[in-house]
């Protein structure tokens, strides 16, 4: 059974996420959005104190605000940006990224190096994620769904009572609907989903509620 802990870090109000085995001691870091001295600190000291072996740094997309310290995980742990090869453009901009946002002192680019794409199934432990190609926010957006535990974790295509922008580059809004409804809201109404900002919600909820979806 895999757990999962919710960060909430300040620049982007984003969600970051450690995914882990905790019996087997693996991680995956999803989206790590640290920005600040006392955030690095606050991802490693949890690191530690669970004593958990990084064995994934996975990406929902590569806006600036997921992957803002993707270069700091890659090198404190020694693992390679996991992400869909739709977005490899967006993580090669990383610093233009930072300029429209008026973010200084941001310089470099992230590189995937290893590329998701639909179906693939990525372990953590005895855990498994799915993953899901769900475009329209970015053309590499993807969702991590495990189907054992009942959860997906979505970054910015869904959210609750609203979906992913999609005014910013390679954004699309049709494409963006069409795939939540076809790759999320198929999978079980009890399914809990976890977004890159703000509250958890269910597929139910959505279902039912979401009024970007009726």
């Amino acid at each position: 059974m895999l757990k999962i802990a919710k960060f909430g870090f300040y620049m982007f109000g984003i969600n970051t996420y450690v995914v882990f085995d905790p019996d087997v001691k693996e991680a995956a870091i999803i989206d790590p959005g640290m920005s600040r001295m006392e955030e690095f600190d606050a991802m490693a000291s949890f690191i530690e104190r669970e004593r958990l072996t990084v064995t994934h740094l996975i990406n929902t997309h590569l806006h600036i605000d997921h992957a803002i310290s993707d270069n700091w995980v890659k090198e404190k742990y020694g693992v390679p940006v996991e992400a869909h090869a739709g977005d490899a453009r967006l993580g090669l901009q990383l610093a233009r990224q930072a300029q429209g946002f008026g973010i200084p002192g941001i310089e470099g680019a992230v590189e995937i190096g290893h590329e998701l794409k639909e179906g693939d199934v990525i372990k953590i432990g005895n855990g498994r994620l799915k993953v899901l190609h769900v475009p329209g926010h970015s053309p590499g957006s993807i969702c991590l769904y495990d189907k054992e535990d009942g959860f997906v974790i979505v970054g910015d295509t869904l959210f609750k009572g609203s979906i992913g922008r999609t005014d910013l580059m390679g954004g699309n809004h049709r494409q963006l609907v069409d795939a939540i409804k076809d790759k999320l809201m198929t999978l079980p109404m009890e399914t809990a989903v976890y977004s890159g900002h703000g509250e958890a919600t269910t597929i139910r909820r959505e279902f039912d509620t979401n009024p970007y979806l009726i």
